[in-house]
C-alpha cells in the first residue's frame, strides 16, 4: 500500500508539473547513491571528533582547513584550491561570572561572554544588577539609574512561533547591542539570557557588536533555568554580580576559505554549494555547521560517482569566518566580482544538519516559480516548503551581485536548543536526516545545471 501510495504522488507530481520521467529516475538515482554510499555521516565524525571546534583564527581552524582541501580531493573534486582571507582573532581565555548570596558567599553561575566581546582584562569587575525584559523597558532608565550597575536583558526565546527562526531573529538584538546600550548609560557591563529554545541552562554564546565611539564592555550569556531563577532572585532583593574574563580580539590573521569543483562540460558558468567551516569555540561545531559542510561536499562526491556530465562548474565552498565576520563570504564575493566570474546559482547550507522540509529562495519571480514548478519532484523525498524568501549569510555578497541564491530549510525544532553551545556535537546528528540534506541538494543542483 505504501508503495503504490508513493508512486501515485510521483506520477501526480509528475503530471502536474510536467516533469519528465528522466528526471524523477535521476532524483532516485541520487537518493539511493547518498542514502547508501554517502560519506557525510562519517566525514562529519572525522571533523568533529578530531578536530572539533574550529573557531577563525585558531590553530583547530587551520587543521580543519587542510581537513576540507584533503576531503574535496578525495571527493573527486577537477581542481581545489585555498583562498587567502584576513580574519579576526577573538579568543575567550577563562572566565567566571559569580553572584553574591544572602550569606555573603559568591556563587558560580554558568555562563559563556559572547563571542567579539572583550573582556574584564583577568580583573574582578563587580555591581548590583538590575533587570529588564524588553528593549522598552531599558529605554526608559535614565543614566543616573544603570550607571556602575550590571543590566541583566532578561528577553525570553519566543516559543510562539514555529519556524523557531523567526523565534531567534526576534531575539538577536538583545545578543548583537547589549553591550554597547549598557556602555552609553554607563553599566559595567551586560548580561543576556540565551538565545535558547529550550528549557534546560546550557549558556549560548554567538557574536556581538560594539557601535563606534562606544566603550567596549564586557557582555555575557546565562541558559534559562539560571535567568530564571536570577529573575526570581532579583524581585525579592538587590543582587551583586562579580565577573572576571580574559577574552578579547587579538588583532587578525591570514587564513582561508577552502574550494574545489567538477568544471562544466558546456561552460564555465558557476553553480555553488557551501557552508562555513568555521564554528564557536564550544561543542563540536557538527550542526552549525559542520553539516552544512559535509552535505555540500556530498554534492560533489555523488556528481562525480554517478557519473552525471555537468553543463555548468560546480563549485564547492568551504567558507572562513562566517560566525564572527563573515570575512570568507566577502572576500569570495569579491574575488568572483573581480575575476568577472559568471555565477548562476548559489545555495547554502547552515541550519543544521536535521531532516530537510524545503528550500528558500531568494531570487526573481520567474527563477522562483520555475524551481516551484519542479516540487513534485521533491515531494516524495519529503521537501515540500520552497515558500521562504532568504539565503545563506555567506552568500549574500553573491545575491547582492544578482546572483539568484538560497537556503537549505531543515526542520528547525531542535537546532535552537544547541545552538552556539557545547552540546552542539556529533552524537546530535541523525545519518538519514544528514544525508537526505545531502540529497536535496544535490537533486536541486541537477536541476538548476540542466535547465539554467
Amino acid at each position: 500500500m505504501k508503495k503504490i501510495i508513493g508512486t501515485s504522488l510521483l506520477l501526480f507530481g509528475m503530471a502536474a508539473f510536467g516533469q519528465s520521467k528522466e528526471d524523477s529516475i535521476q532524483f532516485s538515482k541520487i537518493s539511493t547513491e547518498i542514502l547508501n554510499n554517502g560519506k557525510g555521516y562519517t566525514d562529519l565524525k572525522d571533523l568533529t571528533k578530531n578536530i572539533g571546534h574550529r573557531l577563525s583564527g585558531s590553530p583547530a581552524y587551520e587543521k580543519s582547513v587542510k581537513w576540507a582541501e584533503q576531503k574535496l580531493r578525495d571527493a573527486g573534486a577537477d581542481k581545489v584550491w585555498l583562498q587567502e582571507v584576513m580574519v579576526p582573532v577573538w579568543t575567550r581565555g577563562k572566565e567566571s561570572l559569580q553572584i553574591k548570596t544572602a550569606d555573603g558567599k559568591w556563587k558560580n553561575l554558568k555562563m559563556l561572554s559572547l563571542g567579539n566581546s572583550e573582556g574584564t582584562g583577568g580583573k574582578d569587575v563587580s555591581g548590583e544588577i538590575i533587570m529588564v525584559k524588553s528593549m522598552a523597558e531599558y529605554d526608559k532608565l535614565t543614566p543616573e539609574q544603570v550607571k556602575d550597575k550590571i543590566v541583566f536583558f532578561n528577553y525570553p526565546f519566543s516559543q510562539s512561533f514555529v519556524e523557531t527562526f523567526r523565534g531567534y531573529g526576534d531575539a538577536a538584538k538583545y545578543r548583537v547591542t547589549a553591550a554597547s546600550l549598557t556602555a552609553k548609560k554607563g553599566g559595567k557591563f551586560a548580561i543576556i539570557r540565551s538565545l535558547s529554545s529550550a528549557f534546560d541552562d546550557v549558556p549560548h554564546t554567538g557574536a556581538m557588536r560594539y557601535e563606534d565611539k562606544v566603550s567596549k564592555i564586557p557582555a555575557v550569556a546565562i541558559g534559562n533555568t539560571t535567568a530564571d531563577e536570577l529573575e526570581t532572585l532579583l524581585k525579592a532583593q538587590k543582587v551583586t554580580a562579580k565577573l572576571n574574563s580574559n577574552c578579547g580580539m587579538k588583532g587578525e590573521k591570514l587564513s582561508h576559505s577552502v574550494i574545489g569543483e567538477i568544471t562544466g562540460k558546456k561552460d564555465q558558468s558557476v553553480i555553488v554549494a557551501g557552508g562555513h567551516l568555521d564554528s564557536w569555540d564550544v561543542g563540536e561545531g557538527a550542526h552549525d555547521d559542520g553539516a552544512g559542510i559535509v552535505q555540500s561536499i556530498e554534492v560533489l562526491r555523488t556528481f562525480k560517482k554517478l557519473g552525471i556530465q555537468n553543463n555548468h562548474t560546480i563549485r564547492i565552498v568551504c567558507f572562513a569566518n562566517e560566525e564572527n565576520g563573515v570575512k570568507g563570504g566577502i572576500q569570495y564575493g569579491k574575488t568572483a566580482k573581480d575575476k568577472n566570474e559568471k555565477h548562476i546559482f548559489a545555495i547554502e547550507s547552515d541550519a543544521g544538519g536535521f531532516t530537510p522540509r524545503g528550500i528558500a529562495l531568494e531570487m526573481d519571480d520567474a527563477k522562483r516559480n520555475q524551481i516551484k514548478s519542479w516540487a513534485g519532484l521533491f515531494f516524495p523525498y519529503g521537501v515540500y516548503n520552497f515558500e521562504g524568501r532568504y539565503s545563506g549569510t555567506d552568500i549574500y555578497p553573491l545575491h547582492d551581485m544578482g546572483v539568484p541564491t538560497a537556503e537549505l530549510v531543515p526542520d528547525s525544532q531542535r537546532y535552537f536548543d544547541i545552538h552556539h553551545t557545547e552540546e552542539d556535537t556529533f552524537e546530535k546528528v541523525n545519518r538519514r536526516e544528514l544525508l537526505l540534506g545531502a540529497t536535496a541538494m544535490a537533486q536541486l543542483i541537477y536541476m538548476i545545471d540542466k535547465n539554467w
